[in-house]
């Protein structure tokens, strides 16, 4: 090649070869997970046409269950998001708990208080069935034999394990993103079992311009030659649909910040010397989305993200009950929104909509406004400022 011609793309980062997947598997350090068979025997059925013969969801718990069951918070987790909400990084985890400095002993969500729970949803990938997890007819991964999910299937399977811990009704559930969609749905399908909800940088149902966003991932991971039509996970490491999965996280991550929050962050500081003009010589900003895409290629899976992904676009809480006002009319909690100032993927306008909804409708609705430059990830930055709002909400729907 001749200093003229240009590289076919940009070089392979140095280092150990990815992994096909950031799957957990059976076998692997269960950490602080825990492990429930939520269909006891019977298929567990899925809102669009799909069947589970076998259904077992991974979760964590923090905190004591009260003799009554009266303190008991659900935890609804986002897009790559797992169980583990709370704690440190280690032996069968690999990131900190992602609501870490919310959940303990003297926290917003106190655990000397409250029984807090997070589930790791179906379709995921740390230690809930999903793609990853074996066929029970053949034994190989599902891969892309996994079935649609819906928000509700999440939901039911989050309520088949309500039940097996013998929690009737939950004291609060709380989400952010896709955890505030699966937060919403409870409110809606299960009016009888939540005393409160918080939800937060969410919608009602998945916008033209987030559906937009996430076909883009979608076809990052479908199009890398590694991804095999989803059957990747016989390959060596490195040959699996790390180019794709980690495209798909870069993508994602533009839109999860903000242009204020990049520029405050970066400016056009780079991580290459550019006295002599190289294509693929790098500012700041690329390589941080680099080392995002790297580090969920090693905690994630391609497919659960596809199927996932999917998931949030269909999320719509009208759908078949006659639309998002009469679906509104259902919900008999509290319900706490929160927006972040300048998320542009879940914008403010659409938490808003959501509470003049359920004003209209004569519900008990309260409504905080987050100041941040964080774009979308603010609800997973802004500890400080979500806290206020948190503890007082719950604290006070522990008291009524």
């Amino acid at each position: 090649m001749t200093g003229s011609e240009l590289p076919l793309q940009p070089p392979t980062p140095v280092g150990p070869a990815l992994p096909v997947t950031g799957a957990w598997m059976p076998g692997d350090d269960p950490g602080r997970r825990q492990f429930a068979v939520i269909n006891q025997g019977r298929p567990f059925a899925l809102e669009g046409g799909g069947v589970l013969p076998e259904a077992t969801v991974a979760y964590e718990t923090w905190g004591t269950l009260d003799a009554d069951a009266g303190n008991a918070v659900l935890l609804c987790h986002a897009l790559t998001g797992d169980a583990h909400a709370a704690g440190p990084s280690g032996p069968g985890h690999p990131t900190p708990g992602w609501w870490d400095e919310l959940i303990g002993p003297g926290k917003p969500l106190d655990t000397d208080r409250y029984f807090v729970v997070c589930v790791n949803v179906i379709g995921g990938c740390q230690g809930s069935t999903g793609p990853a997890s074996a066929h029970p007819d053949d034994g190989r991964p599902w891969g892309p034999r996994f079935p649609v999910v819906s928000i509700r299937d999440i939901v039911r399977s989050q309520a088949c394990l309500a039940e097996l811990l013998g929690i009737d009704e939950w004291l609060c559930v709380i989400g952010g993103s896709m955890g505030g969609m699966q937060a919403l749905e409870w409110t809606v399908m299960f009016p009888d079992r939540v005393r409160s909800s918080i939800n937060i940088a969410s919608t009602t149902a998945a916008s033209p311009f987030q559906i937009g966003w996430s076909q883009m991932g979608r076809r990052a991971i479908i199009n890398d030659p590694g991804w095999h039509d989803g059957w990747y996970y016989d390959a060596e490491p490195g040959d699996g649909p790390h180019r794709g999965l980690a495209l798909a996280r870069s993508i994602a991550h533009i839109h999860y910040r903000s242009d204020e929050s990049f520029d405050q962050r970066f400016g056009r500081a780079t991580v290459d010397k550019l006295d002599r003009f190289q294509m693929w010589d790098r500012f700041q900003v690329e390589g941080y989305l680099d080392y995002q895409g790297d580090k969920l290629v090693r905690r994630f899976d391609a497919n659960s993200y596809l199927v996932l992904n999917k998931t949030m676009d269909l999320h719509d809480i009208g759908r078949d009950r006659g639309g998002v006002d009469a679906a509104l009319g259902r919900v008999s909690c509290p319900t706490l929104v929160g927006s972040v100032s300048s998320d542009i993927l879940y914008t403010p306008r659409q938490q808003q909509e959501l509470v003049a909804g359920l004003d209209a409708a004569g519900k008990d609705v309260e409504y905080v406004m987050i100041d941040s430059v964080h774009g979308h990830d603010g609800f997973l930055m802004e500890f400080a400022k979500l806290a206020p709002a948190i503890e007082q909400f719950v604290a006070d729907q522990a008291k009524s």
